[in-house]
């Protein structure tokens, strides 16, 4: 009789411990994020408040804005531009701390995980003279925004330039404006009217074909509240538009992409949060 108390016990202790994980994992999954790609747009150099509810900025906040989940607690890593860049494509600032050029890393990174993951990876950079260019600036091209190029691990033919949006994109794209059109050397204006102009037809593919478009900014320059905020948009039919107050930054940025790509998470990601309930499914 003891014996048999015991193993039913053990058997009932083994079931719910199921049970509990199940349910752990449902809800887990409930919220997951999930979408066919990802395409990144990384602009420059604007506090959070310079950019949501500015008049500066019509199509981001009469357009976007409307259709998102607006990241209202965002934040960049550091300053200045290039760690940023780099913690958000890999998880590291790889121990940079200015805009120096060139570097040359073999750590782990998005890029080279979705290739070894059998999945793609591109990252397009407007004005770069030619696909696979290696120079630090070349008019209004800065190598400083374009981190997969220091890795040696992602291959020359995923640095391209960008001429507007390739279709069918690839498991996870980044696209980088150049240093006008990000906002980094023109106006808030300037960097609203390329989005407006290179974003519906990108919009209007990921409608069709399941894709999520993350908009965000490299860093809060000025750092008008001392906290590096920044605005952070994503948009998508898996998206609940709406304004979202989770703290997030480029690691969880960066964590949710790996998530939704189903690769391991890199790095500083690794401790980050995926980006929560703003998911239809």
């Amino acid at each position: 009789m003891k014996l048999r108390l015991v193993v039913g016990l053990a058997l009932a202790l083994v079931f719910f411990s199921d049970l509990s994980t199940g349910h752990a994992a449902a809800k887990g999954t409930k919220h997951a994020p999930h979408a066919a790609y990802a395409i990144v747009i990384v602009m420059e150099n604007r506090d959070y408040d310079l950019v949501i509810g500015s008049p500066n900025a019509p199509y981001i906040n009469g357009t976007l804005v409307p259709e998102a989940a607006l990241m209202t607690n965002s934040h960049a890593i550091t300053h200045p531009s290039e760690p940023n860049y780099l913690a958000l494509f890999s998880g590291s600032t790889q121990g940079v701390t200015d805009d120096s050029c060139p570097h040359t890393f073999t750590a782990e990174n998005a890029g080279a995980a979705l290739i070894a993951a059998g999945k793609t990876f591109d990252g397009y950079s407007e004005s770069m003279p030619y696909d696979g260019y290696t120079g630090c600036s070349s008019g209004e091209y800065a190598r400083k925004h374009n981190p997969w190029v220091n890795f040696t691990n992602v291959p020359a033919t995923s640095n391209l330039v960008y001429n507007g949006f390739a279709k069918p994109p690839p498991t996870l794209s980044f696209i980088i404006p150049n240093l006008c059109d990000d906002m980094h050397d023109c106006s808030t204006q300037t960097g609203d009217t390329w989005l407006k102009n290179n974003l519906p037809p990108i919009l209007k593919y990921d409608d069709k074909h399941d894709g999520l478009l993350i908009l965000t900014w490299d860093e809060a320059d000025p750092d008008t509240n001392g906290t590096n905020q920044i605005p952070t948009l994503l948009l998508g039919p898996m998206i609940k538009p709406g304004s979202y107050a989770q703290r997030i930054d480029h690691y969880a940025v960066l964590r949710t992409i790996e998530a939704i790509a189903g690769i391991s998470c890199t790095a500083s990601a690794c401790g980050a949060p995926e980006v929560r309930k703003i998911w239809r499914h």
